[in-house]
């Protein structure tokens, strides 16, 4: 039966995870198989992910965290499957008890996941029971981005970032909602500024906890910036030579990477928990900033599903050959778009460089702590913000 638009509503599927015993008893004997690499003395974090920092993690995941305990965690929101555009499409659905609650669609990056919304899908479905307003409630759709994790291999090229923001209009259609918010950061970020030109006529508004500026190819442009402004351009510079490794990779050679990932646990581990500590408002390391049993049921989700080399394929079919067309607009949006930026992220833009290429920025707030989880390091300042903006809207 078509959707109001003439559009085929797919089947909506109850889902629940259940990894099977078998499962986790092959992870914890990989992890007891794990062959170490030798280290340099003295290089901390400079070269990699430290061997004894890693070799104490992996004691933990081994030894001490609770999958099932994450498990449940995620079960006891709704979770469902449906086929959209031939793949498999992996959600979060929780409503709001507020009958006049906005649709909110929330969609992660890598290496992240549906479970970096745990701690925030209470607060933006039911307000009034942390201390908030009830009109600020929102119904929450949190769906796997076609690659990652239960969504699973999409076992087909051409899932870029069009495609998705296509894809998500259709889920948001078949649920029933016509008139929504797309919320996003990472990949979330231009997956929803392309909902918002795919689907105008739906979508009310988006908000994203990180944007990409680059510096513009007049020279002019440069005269009037100030200090802190100049030093935003020469960490991007820096981030681009030091730190854009794994973005290289995976957007040129994503196959071949995941022969490693998906046979080592350890690696799995260590090629995420590097961005962990590198594009969070930590200090010493990761679980300065984010939760370890959060951090670890991420890892997790990678591994449980085997989608290291799927979820990287994102990187190849939307910037293998141009980044900036993928992430740098301009956005002509015909909706309001609200920025939150967080100081430790990896990447800092230049408001008045976004303005330029987004006529549509209504609101920009930048916070003095957090990083690139924003909803994992600071749930409470992010779920204020996306309220504020939402309200705006009217």
């Amino acid at each position: 039966m078509p959707d109001k638009d003439g559009e085929p509503v797919a089947e909506i599927r109850p889902f629940k995870i259940d990894i099977p015993q078998d499962a986790l008893d092959d992870l914890h004997r990989r992890i007891d198989d794990t062959r170490w690499p030798s280290e340099l003395p003295g290089v901390g974090w400079d070269r990699g992910v430290p061997v004894g920092y890693l070799k104490e993690l992996t004691k933990y995941w081994r030894h001490e965290f609770d999958w099932r305990l994450a498990e449940q965690r995620l079960n006891d929101i709704p979770q469902f499957m449906t086929t959209i555009d031939g793949v498999n499409v992996h959600f979060l659905h929780a409503r709001s008890p507020e009958p006049n609650a906005r649709p909110l669609i929330i969609t992660h990056g890598w290496p992240g996941s549906v479970a970096e919304f745990l701690d925030v899908v209470g607060p933006l479905t039911n307000p009034a029971a942390y201390g908030g307003d009830p009109a600020d409630a929102f119904h929450v759709v949190i769906p796997s981005v076609p690659g990652y994790g239960f969504s699973g291999p999409t076992g087909a090229i051409g899932w870029d970032v069009p495609r998705i923001s296509r894809a998500w209009a259709k889920l948001m259609r078949a649920l029933g909602y016509h008139r929504y918010i797309a919320q996003g950061g990472d990949w979330g970020m231009p997956i929803s500024l392309h909902l918002g030109l795919a689907d105008p006529a739906h979508v009310a508004g988006v908000h994203v906890n990180m944007f990409v500026t680059f510096p513009p190819d007049d020279p002019a442009a440069f005269a009037g910036l100030d200090h802190a402004e100049r030093a935003r351009l020469e960490f991007a510079a820096h981030f681009e030579q030091d730190k854009a490794g794994w973005r290289h990779i995976q957007s040129t050679r994503p196959q071949t990477l995941s022969y490693a990932l998906t046979d080592s646990p350890v690696g799995q581990l260590a090629w995420i928990v590097e961005k962990f500590k590198e594009w969070t408002d930590s200090d010493n390391v990761p679980e300065d900033a984010v939760d370890r049993d959060l951090l670890l049921t991420i890892v997790s989700i990678y591994w449980l599903t085997a989608t290291a080399g799927s979820s990287a394929q994102l990187y190849y079919e939307s910037n293998r050959l141009d980044f900036a067309k993928t992430w740098g607009g301009p956005w002509d949006l015909a909706a309001p778009v609200g920025v939150a930026y967080f100081p430790a992220d990896a990447v800092r833009p230049v408001r008045r460089f976004a303005e330029s290429i987004l006529p549509t920025l209504s609101r920009w707030t930048e916070f003095d702590r957090g990083g690139h989880f924003a909803t994992m390091e600071q749930p409470d300042l992010l779920v204020d913000d996306l309220r504020a903006f939402a309200r705006t809207l009217g």
